[in-house]
């Protein structure tokens, strides 16, 4: 059977009224050269009827339905990233959509390209339906781009596309995290491989919805924290990243041992004194 280029992975959890939106944006694409991987994380309304109806009118190796019980996107996406056979994957989240020509503007970068093997697009955006402008600081970057991934997650992940050989270097998503899992993966990435930003406006976004995953937890610097300390702690960085890794995690450490003060929560606030000693960062507050 012939190998797709590209496998397209969509993890969904209880999506189905953004879902067909997110798989139809696929199958109408104008490049044909791809799988449709969906993994359902446990979803209880009609999801997989929703995919039944697609893999009725699709041929079995074009959309690929798996299931499993709920537990959260790194693990969903990590399924789908073993499952997959193309050689490069494609993130789409299930509540976005590709533009028509994504897969194709994308094939056509990778082949003037060939020197990288990670790229990504520019997007739009929209929140409860509205179109929501993108500040200064969300500019993309394109080139060694490990400092901008500290600060913010800078890659948005339905707008990647990356060689499944990165997977085998650097590792999947790490299944601990029930968010912030992309800026975990980010970090790793880009702490060893150049990024290619394609100029094109090729993923929409729909955010502002009740059910998004980083509403429900709302300290997402707890969770970058972690990140940023375990890739320190991996000794893989060279001095000049470590030294920016070390900075970020104080900026991070700080802002958030003053919530945690105001919030009387001192066995957080020992805990990240704790871990700011450990990297000779300590700031009494």
């Amino acid at each position: 059977m012939k190998v797709p280029f590209f496998s397209v992975i969509i993890p969904t959890y209880n999506r189905s009224g953004f879902l067909k939106i997110a798989v139809e944006s696929i199958l109408h694409q104008s490049f044909e050269d791809f799988e449709l991987i969906i993994v359902d994380d446990g979803s209880t309304d009609n999801t997989e009827k929703i995919i039944e109806d697609f893999t009725k009118r699709y041929p079995l190796n074009t959309v690929r339905y798996f299931y499993q019980q709920n537990r959260g996107p790194a693990s969903a996406r990590n399924k789908e990233i073993k499952e997959s056979k193309g050689e490069y994957i494609c993130f789409l989240d299930s509540d976005d959509r590709f533009r028509h020509h994504k897969l194709e503007i994308t094939y056509s970068y990778i082949k003037k390209y060939s020197d990288y093997k990670i790229f990504h697009t520019e997007e739009i955006w929209y929140r409860n339906g509205k179109l929501l402008p993108q500040k200064k600081y969300h500019k993309k970057p394109q080139g060694i781009v490990f400092k901008y991934a500290l600060r913010l997650c800078c890659i948005s992940i339905s707008t990647a596309c990356i060689h499944k050989s990165i997977f085998e270097d650097i590792g999947k998503f790490d299944e601990n995290m029930p968010v912030c899992e992309d800026y975990d993966f980010w970090l790793r990435v880009t702490s060893k491989y150049p990024v290619k930003l394609i100029p094109e406006y090729l993923t929409i976004k729909e955010g502002g919805h009740p059910d998004q995953q980083s509403k429900k937890y709302p300290a997402l610097d707890k969770y970058r924290i972690y990140a940023i300390k375990k890739l320190l702690e991996n000794n893989t960085l060279d001095e000049e990243k470590r030294n920016l890794a070390i900075e970020e995690l104080k900026k991070k450490c700080n802002i958030y041992i003053k919530g945690a003060l105001k919030r009387g929560k001192n066995e957080e606030v020992k805990f990240y004194r704790e871990l700011m000693e450990k990297f000779n960062l300590c700031k009494r507050l």
